[in-house]
């Protein structure tokens, strides 16, 4: 464990490094100095929404520093601020750009050393720091070990609960295909309404056609007596 000194006070607390990352130093201080002195919920959601590369480190490295104390020291996540977080700068590595004339310039390539130092709240700050979560209506996360285990259980009832549902869209499925297999029998008994229909026209038809003939035998015997009349209309006019 690392002693740190907090205000007036010193404590105990853990530590996690990262060494030799690739990038300065500067840019690094500028996102420590967000989340030095927050609680490790509030540093990891300010890390999280950060939109500089080096948060990503960062944030693991103050995950390392909880899970050091969760581990080693027996500690609660919950219970846990940063107390320390500060950046050293690291070797540099020279690189050389070609300019005109057969000139090159340097390139540097910064490097830097992160470290996090994470230690436990006293009690009366977090007799303190519930009071004030209860009046805002709101309590203190759990540990990240134990949201961890809600979030696996959280989706694997939801897996289970997809799968339910696959297999009743599968019965569904099966209930309508043997539907369909019924629905030729009806095709069946409509096919055989349909003939005898067609067989009533049919009938219905030929009657009428047999009606027409007469007609027309009436148009011949009219047309045989029109000669007669023509006959007496010669006889009148010699």
């Amino acid at each position: 464990m690392a002693v740190v000194a907090v205000g007036s006070e010193t404590r105990q607390g853990s530590r996690a490094v990262a060494k030799y990352v690739r990038s300065s130093a500067f840019k690094a201080r500028e996102v420590l100095d967000l989340v030095r002195g927050k609680s490790y919920t509030e540093a990891r959601e300010i890390l999280t929404f950060s939109e500089r590369r080096i948060s990503d480190t960062i944030a693991k490295c103050l995950d390392s520093a909880v899970a050091n104390a969760e581990h080693n020291d027996e500690l609660d996540g919950d219970e846990l601020f940063v107390a320390a977080c500060y950046a050293d700068e690291g070797p540099t590595l020279n690189r050389w750009r070609p300019r005109a004339r057969g000139r090159a310039t340097r390139i540097r390539k910064r490097t830097c050393h992160i470290t996090m130092v994470v230690a436990r709240y006293t009690d009366e700050e977090l007799a303190a720091i519930d009071a004030r979560m209860a009046l805002k209506g709101t309590g203190r996360r759990r540990s990240a070990a134990e949201a961890r285990r809600q979030r696996v259980a959280a989706s694997r009832q939801r897996d289970a609960e997809q799968a339910e549902e696959h297999n009743h869209d599968d019965d569904e499925i099966e209930a309508s295909d043997t539907d369909a297999e019924e629905i030729p029998d009806d095709d069946t008994t409509d096919t055989t309404d349909t003939t005898d229909t067609t067989d009533d026209t049919d009938t219905t038809d030929d009657t009428d056609t047999d009606e027409n003939p007469d007609d027309d035998t009436t148009d011949d015997t009219d047309h045989e007596e029109n000669p007669t009349d023509d006959a007496d209309t010669d006889e009148k006019e010699s």
